[in-house]
C-alpha cells in the first residue's frame, strides 16, 4: 500500500480520498491543512494517523510515501518541489504549475531524487478519452474541431460585490483559461499534440486574470478552436468533425457521453459506463508510476507542452501572474 498524505482541504481533496479508497492502492495516512481544524477533522473522516500544521514535518515524516497537492495554482510549484526533494511521490492538481519554467523545474528535481511527480488531469485516463481517442479513425480526415467549457463560477457573484476570491486573483495563478480552460487545451494536446501555431484573446477582470476567452490551435491539417469561460454557461457539446463523421463529447472534461455521428443516419452512443468518481482512474494510474518507480514519458511530455502552451496563452492575453517576474 502506498502511504499518502494530502496538501488541502477543499471540495477537490475529499473528492481524490474517496477515489483513493476506492482503488484499493493507497493507506490514507496523512493530512496537513493550514487550519488545524479542518486538518483534524479530514482526518478522523478518513482515518488518517497523521495531522500535520506545517509543510516541513509533512515532508521529513518518513511513514509518508507520496503527497496529493491540491492548493492554490501559486502554491504548486513550491510545495511540490519540497516534497520532491524530500524523497516523496507526488500528484498535483491540474495545472502543474503557474507557468511553463515552473513546470520543467519541477520534473528536474523529480528525476535528479528518483521520484515520481505525476500532473493530477484526470480526463486523459477516462475510459472514455480511450473511445475519443480510438473512434478519430473513423471519421476520416480531420477537418475542424470545437472544444468547449463554460460554467458560471460559484464565485463569480462574490467577485461581483467587491470580494476577491482566489479563483480571479492572479496572485494565486488562476483565471479561466487555467482553470476551466485547462481542460480543453490538455485534452487538445493529448489528443493531437502541441499545435504548430496558437491565437488567443480574452476578456480580463479588474482583478487581472481572463474572465472568459477563445484560442485558436492551428496544426497541419486543421484548426481547433477553444471556448472557456467562467461568468458564463454553455450547453453546447464539444465536437470533432472529419470528412465521414464527427465525434460529439458531452462534457469536455468528463467525457459524460461519446456520439458518433454521421449526415443522414442515427447517432450511434460510443459512451462507455465510468466510475462515478473519474478521479479514480488518475489515482490507478499514479499507483502503477508510483510503483514501477517510473514516469510515463508521454505524461511527462504532455503536462511540459501544456504548460508551455498556457504560457503562450497568458502572454497573448496579457495576464500576468507573480512568477513571470
Amino acid at each position: 500500500m502506498i502511504r499518502i498524505a494530502t496538501i488541502g482541504s477543499n471540495f477537490i481533496t475529499e473528492q481524490f480520498l474517496d477515489a483513493l479508497k476506492h482503488a484499493n492502492m493507497f493507506e490514507i495516512a496523512g493530512i496537513y491543512s493550514r487550519s488545524t481544524e479542518k486538518a483534524q477533522a479530514l482526518a478522523a473522516k478518513h482515518n488518517a494517523r497523521f495531522v500535520f500544521n506545517t509543510l516541513d514535518k509533512l515532508a521529513s515524516c518518513s511513514e509518508i510515501d507520496a503527497v496529493y497537492i491540491a492548493s492554490p495554482n501559486s502554491l504548486h510549484f513550491e510545495q511540490a518541489v519540497q516534497m520532491l526533494k524530500a524523497g516523496k511521490h507526488v500528484i498535483c492538481e491540474k495545472p502543474l504549475a503557474a507557468d511553463f519554467g515552473q513546470a520543467k523545474e519541477m520534473f528536474r528535481v523529480a528525476e535528479e531524487n528518483n521520484v515520481v511527480l505525476f500532473e493530477a488531469f484526470l480526463t486523459e485516463f477516462l475510459p472514455n478519452f480511450n473511445v475519443v481517442q480510438n473512434s478519430l479513425e473513423n471519421i476520416g480526415r480531420i477537418t475542424q474541431a470545437n472544444l468547449s467549457f463554460c460554467q458560471y463560477s460559484s464565485r463569480y457573484k462574490k467577485y461581483l460585490e467587491g470580494e476577491n476570491p482566489n479563483t480571479f486573483n492572479p496572485t494565486f495563478a488562476n483565471g479561466s483559461i487555467m482553470d476551466i480552460g485547462y481542460y480543453c487545451v490538455a485534452t487538445a494536446v493529448a489528443l493531437f499534440g502541441e499545435p504548430s501555431s496558437i491565437k488567443a484573446s480574452a476578456n480580463l477582470l479588474g482583478s487581472g486574470v481572463d474572465s472568459n476567452g477563445q484560442v485558436l490551435f492551428v496544426y497541419p491539417n486543421f484548426s481547433l478552436a477553444i471556448t472557456h469561460s467562467k461568468v458564463s454557461n454553455s450547453f453546447v457539446n464539444s465536437e470533432i468533425q472529419g470528412e465521414k463523421a464527427a465525434i460529439q463529447i458531452k462534457s469536455i472534461s468528463q467525457m459524460e457521453q461519446v456520439l458518433l455521428c454521421k449526415k443522414g443516419e442515427s447517432d450511434i452512443d460510443l459512451t462507455e459506463v465510468q466510475h462515478n468518481n473519474t478521479m479514480y482512474y488518475e489515482a490507478i494510474a499514479f499507483a502503477k508510476c508510483v510503483q514501477s518507480g517510473e514516469m510515463d514519458s508521454g505524461k511527462v511530455a504532455r503536462s511540459l507542452s501544456v504548460a508551455k502552451i498556457l504560457t503562450e496563452i497568458r502572454h497573448q492575453t496579457h495576464v500576468v501572474f507573480p512568477s513571470d517576474n
